[in-house]
């Protein structure tokens, strides 16, 4: 089984944000790798890595970085393939920082960003764009979608078997 989603971090500390892709992924059956490279401390490792992702069968790339967050941008720029950064809350402006730095890329440098710490965003944005050329994808990514609108429906089902003297509902 070969890897359609890369995850990378920066280090073994972004552990516990990037999980929350991993776990989604793995729940919805899209094969997936994971590794810590360094922009800047491996910056080497993370050019090569990027220019051969395609060649290797990765269709989607979710960089996950915090403060400076160089990696999508380095990533993105050795690679046409897709990034999704995942900005990484720490530093002294919890994150904003991290966010800042990876939607602000020059012209020609996309990278797809979602909120602070929302790694679970980035897969399901990954398996999204997979989903395109994939209709085993496209059919996860519906259920899933539809699973969303069903625990709201349960949970208003809920809220109506609450009993107060004032309310209306």
């Amino acid at each position: 089984m070969k890897p359609l989603v890369s995850i990378i971090m920066g280090s073994t500390s972004d552990m516990p944000v990037m999980e929350k892709a991993m776990k989604w992924l793995d729940g919805m059956q899209i094969p997936f790798e994971v590794n810590a490279l360094s922009a800047h401390r491996t910056p080497d490792a993370v050019e090569k890595f990027a220019a051969g992702a395609q060649a290797r069968g990765i269709k989607v790339i979710i960089a996950g970085a915090g403060m400076a967050a160089a990696l999508p941008g380095v990533i993105a720029a050795s690679t046409t393939l897709p990034v999704v950064g995942v900005p990484i809350k720490g530093g002294i402006l919890d994150g904003i920082d991290a966010m800042l730095s990876i939607i602000q890329m020059p012209p020609g440098i996309p990278v797809a960003t979602v909120g602070v710490n929302a790694a679970q965003n980035a897969a399901i944005l990954a398996a999204e764009m997979i989903a395109l050329g994939d209709a085993e994808v496209a059919q996860k990514v519906a259920a899933y979608k539809s699973s969303l609108g069903e625990k709201i429906e349960k949970a208003n089902k809920d809220l109506a078997e609450i009993k107060y003297n004032y309310k209306t509902n």
